[in-house]
């Protein structure tokens, strides 16, 4: 399996290039704010073809460059319901007007093809599946991917803003909810095993062996716990 990343803009924010192997198809994962150029050069160097994007949810600086890559490519995208309407009006997600010396001009709204997913779904794409489960708390259509471990590759969830390495996503925007956030990490992330490989939205590489025993948030709503605790302010 070949998996390539890049962080991209104003947050850092991790884009990935999912293919079986490198010269065959592809699949894109939150190409956010100046992500293009990036996912260009990936698709380049590999020599891939991407077939769709995915996204783990409709915040800015996850979806920026849905338009272009989209459009580039001739490729559908696919969101959650609940975050649909972040890709035409971002700045109702954030509950503040973007700043635009921070973000710079954006090219906002739905690319031709946006397809709406759910808990549970299975995407086959690129010759992979891509296990959906919705995870509510910093977003309310926030959803994580996961491929099943294979002979060669253990399991490799792509958790978006939902759990970092030593963290967790922020609930204090507009449809984010602490208790949600910790329900959704006690019943996506726990019952993952140790060695999955842990890709998130911001930051490291990680496993969820090493969060499960480092991580303070995902301790708590281990014990069930935590609901109350401030937000951190990781990613947007």
């Amino acid at each position: 399996m070949l998996i390539a990343g890049f962080p991209a803009g104003a947050w850092g924010t991790n884009c990935y290039v999912v293919a079986p192997a490198a010269g065959e198809e592809c699949v894109i994962i939150d190409p956010g704010h100046l992500a293009a150029q990036g996912v260009e050069d990936l698709l380049a160097k590999h020599r891939l073809k991407p077939v769709a994007v995915i996204l783990s949810h409709g915040h800015i600086d996850h979806v920026a460059s849905v338009l272009p890559v989209c459009g580039a490519h001739g490729v559908p995208a696919w969101i959650h319901p609940s975050d649909r309407y972040m890709m035409s009006d971002p700045e109702k997600a954030l509950g503040r007007a973007v700043g635009a010396q921070l973000m710079g001009e954006l090219a906002v709204g739905e690319p031709d093809d946006l397809r709406e997913l759910a808990d549970g779904d299975t995407l086959a794409l690129a010759g992979l599946e891509f296990g959906v489960a919705h995870a509510p708390g910093h977003t309310k259509g926030s959803v994580t991917y996961r491929l099943p471990e294979s002979a060669d590759v253990p399991s490799v969830f792509f958790s978006g803003d939902l759990l970092f390495a030593g963290s967790v996503g922020r609930s204090d925007l507009p449809g984010g909810d602490p208790a949600e956030l910790y329900e959704s990490l006690a019943r996506v992330c726990l019952p993952l095993d140790d060695s999955t490989v842990v890709l998130s939205g911001h930051g490291p590489q990680t496993t969820i062996g090493r969060e499960r025993a480092t991580n303070p948030f995902l301790g708590e709503a281990a014990r069930g716990q935590g609901a109350g605790q401030p937000a951190p302010r990781r990613g947007l």
